[in-house]
């Protein structure tokens, strides 16, 4: 996320600070993500971010050289698409600009033998999409992306309290009751929490406390959905490779893989031991650097 004063066009924030100040910013600047289901919804301020990124870490570091860049990008994304996540790359300043499938990158950045003849299954649940993928012999056999993730999730939530409470509540608001009481699958404990938003009939504040169950039911199409991908991968891979996701099992990663219960949840329907990444929120990230110290593997892997 982006927050840019209207009147300047310069950038008053960006990432972790600009997604604190969602909703709650005066009326001359304004809250953009310029990044949608995993492609770029807004050039301009794309580039504009992106290079306030490289600004930052090569300062940071001491660099005077122009950096090679490494990007992930959903499997699923047209030419067109890909393009343009490259051009607003070359637009900073950068020497060399490669593409990769984000699964790749996050099977390198959970240690899976992506050399090895054998299948591993990463199954990426990110923001805007879900990336799922079977990777072996430092190739994808079989991919499939779907623009079903977090931000759903968030949205389902919304949707659900304006239903059942009349309450309208935000997107940031929102991620907290899916991060502190959403899951997947009946939990151990029941968790219960209090939020606030605006009455729609009324116009006023007002505080509902809802359960886990209740979110768990606002999520279930969503979840479902994601299952279903899975399914439909595990459907069409080659038998060779399905028995190797016996043993394997299905890697997890991705911030939306937080989501308690969704392990278990996925396990249960697809009879499969189901694993969840050390840090789902930077997998995908050490993968991409990780590829940095192996040019010959990331020439080999990149996509044109």
């Amino acid at each position: 996320m982006v927050v840019v004063n209207k009147q300047t066009g310069k950038l008053e924030a960006v990432g972790k600070r600009a997604k604190e100040m969602l909703g709650k910013t005066p009326a001359n600047v304004m809250v953009i993500k310029p990044m949608r289901d995993g492609v770029i919804a807004d050039f301009e301020i794309a580039e504009k971010m992106l290079d306030f990124f490289i600004k930052m870490s090569t300062t940071n570091r001491g660099f005077l050289t122009r950096p090679k860049i490494v990007i992930g990008i959903p499997s699923g994304i047209t030419q067109v698409e890909k393009r343009a996540v490259k051009d607003v790359a070359l637009k900073t300043k950068t020497s060399e600009v490669y593409l990769i499938a984000q699964s790749v990158s996050a099977a390198l950045g959970a240690d899976l033998p992506i050399s090895d003849p054998t299948g591993s299954m990463i199954v990426d649940i990110g923001g805007g999409t879900t990336d799922i993928a079977v990777i072996s012999l430092n190739g994808i056999v079989f991919n499939h992306s779907t623009r079903i993730a977090g931000h759903e999730m968030d949205e389902a939530i919304i949707q659900y309290l304006k239903r059942k409470y009349n309450l309208l509540i935000g997107e940031r608001s929102a991620e907290r009751v899916k991060e502190r009481i959403g899951s997947a699958y009946p939990l151990d404990e029941p968790m219960t929490m209090e939020i606030k938003g605006r009455d729609l009939r009324e116009g006023i504040p007002k505080a509902v406390v809802i359960g886990d169950q209740e979110v768990r039911e606002a999520l279930d199409n969503i979840v479902s959905s994601i299952i279903d991908a899975i399914k439909y991968a595990l459907e069409r891979i080659p038998p060779e490779l399905s028995a190797d996701l016996i043993d394997c099992g299905i890697i997890l990663t991705g911030g939306s893989a937080l989501l308690k219960n969704l392990d278990k949840r996925i396990s249960e329907e697809t009879h499969l031991p189901v694993f969840i990444t050390d840090d789902p929120l930077t997998t995908v990230v050490l993968g991409a650097g990780k590829m940095l110290d192996d040019l010959d593997l990331l020439k080999k892997i990149s996509l044109t």
